[in-house]
């Protein structure tokens, strides 16, 4: 009679999935909550008439029951939001599956307000943080009593869990299509000397150009006028250039803005790829680019899908290196 009252004023109950699934309410609930040792089909079957009935678990009383808050931290230095952003929304689709909250902490690359965000995602009783950032350096890594994850900046320990990107990996499949189109005079023009990216990035280039490549990479700044200022450089050096593979986007686009000032026709001349397929760079230049996918968003899946491995005791450790896409487009293929 309970349970049918509870059905008849709109409210279902914890007790309406018991009866409906054959069980009691404190197997129900070890089901939906994913705690005790119960057997698959019964889980299944508990699962089944939660749907059927649109039950809704409360929050908080499955927090209580559980331990848990059911939310994760992410704690970020990249405050524009370019790297942090598609990170964040692959580890959404990771958490969602399991019902939980994601919150943002933004520390804008600053120690003391990391140590802030820290604290108050503890006093918030967090599951778990994921740590990132904008730069690949690997970086120095929190003390905190529960479990973490680092993505796309790697943990100084190794023994922490990190998931990254295969920046060498992504750089030599840009220079082997450039080989496989049949260039035979390749540059390369990336970032600072001082960032790790630029470095793996202009070490792999060098190691897949072999004799085809023209050096020594360019370094410079992460910009448009950096690569229109390389090219006057390069076409100085080496005026029989056929391709450039540039270590970002952003340079790739001045790159291919002076070739075109130059009267070098893009790919037929001169064929240009760039790194990060980032959308306002990569099809907002003429031609559109072919560039390196970072794939982050399946970064964010795969570093939250560790953090909730380690949450339910099953932790990992060490870094994982995730392969990059190489994105064709008109810049090293017409239309």
């Amino acid at each position: 009679m309970a349970s049918s009252a509870s059905s008849r004023a709109g409210v279902v109950r914890i007790t309406d999935v018991a009866a409906l699934a054959g069980v009691s309410p404190g197997t129900a609930s070890k089901a939906l909550n994913d705690t005790g040792q119960l057997r698959s089909e019964t889980r299944e079957r508990v699962r089944r008439a939660a749907e059927q009935l649109g039950f809704t678990p409360d929050g908080r009383a499955r927090a209580l029951s559980s331990g848990r808050s059911y939310t994760v931290g992410l704690v970020t230095t990249d405050s524009s939001g370019r790297f942090s952003i598609p990170i964040m929304l692959g580890a959404e689709d990771a958490l969602s599956a399991g019902e939980m909250a994601l919150l943002l902490c933004d520390t804008r690359d600053d120690p003391l307000r990391e140590q802030h965000y820290v604290r108050t995602l503890l006093a918030r009783r967090v599951d778990g943080i994921i740590v990132t950032g904008r730069r690949t350096e690997p970086r120095p890594p929190i003390d905190v009593p529960i479990p973490v994850v680092y993505a796309f900046s790697s943990s100084t320990d190794p023994a922490d869990a990190s998931v990254v990107v295969d920046d060498r990996g992504g750089a030599t499949a840009a220079v082997g299509h450039l080989l496989d189109i049949g260039r035979t005079a390749i540059a390369h023009v990336t970032g600072p000397q001082r960032h790790r990216s630029a470095v793996q990035r202009a070490s792999a280039a060098v190691d897949a150009a072999g004799e085809a490549f023209r050096g020594p990479p360019l370094y410079g700044e992460w910009s448009e006028r950096w690569g229109r200022h390389a090219v006057d450089l390069l076409m100085r050096a080496h005026p029989d250039l056929d391709a450039i593979s540039c270590g970002s986007d952003q340079i790739a686009r001045g790159v291919c803005e002076r070739l075109r000032e130059l009267g070098r026709r893009i790919p037929e001349d001169v064929a240009v790829t760039g790194y990060d397929n980032w959308d306002v760079m990569a099809l907002a230049s003429r031609p559109p680019l072919t560039t390196v996918d970072l794939e982050l968003e399946e970064l964010g899946r795969h570093a939250a899908r560790l953090l909730l491995d380690a949450v339910a005791g099953r932790a990992h450790r060490g870094t994982v290196e995730l392969p990059a896409r190489l994105v064709v487009r008109a810049s090293t293929l017409p239309d």
